[in-house]
């Protein structure tokens, strides 16, 4: 982190989510709506990836708003669902492959009995 103000917030931040006069979901939001309108912040590259481990560190998994998990959730069933769909495909396909052999017994049936007249 580059700036200087952040850090101070963040340090002021974190002992209140210590103390329990904060959430910590609401620390994150104050670190990002810091971030977003702060010149220092904006050009800092490695600063995502700070806020990041500042996150996992004091939001924990159940602390997570439960708007965000269940489109969590529902992004990991969605992606689930499409390696599923791939493999449906490959099944579909060796079916046709069956179903064509099928059809190629029934016309050397149809050709014999033609050949029988």
């Amino acid at each position: 982190m580059q700036c200087e103000r952040l850090i101070k917030l963040v340090k002021t931040w974190y002992l209140h989510v210590k103390e329990e006069t904060m959430a910590p979901a609401r620390m994150v939001q104050f670190i990002k709506q810091h971030v977003a309108t702060c010149p220092v912040c904006k050009e800092d590259p490695s600063l995502q990836e700070e806020i990041d481990r500042i996150t996992d560190i004091i939001l924990p998994e159940s602390k997570i708003p439960k708007a965000v998990r269940l489109r969590q959730e529902l992004d990991e069933e969605l992606d689930e669902d499409d390696e599923e769909t791939a493999d449906d495909d490959t099944d579909e396909e060796s079916d046709d492959d069956s179903d064509d052999l099928e059809e190629d017994e029934f016309a050397e049936e149809d050709d014999d009995a033609d050949d029988e007249f």
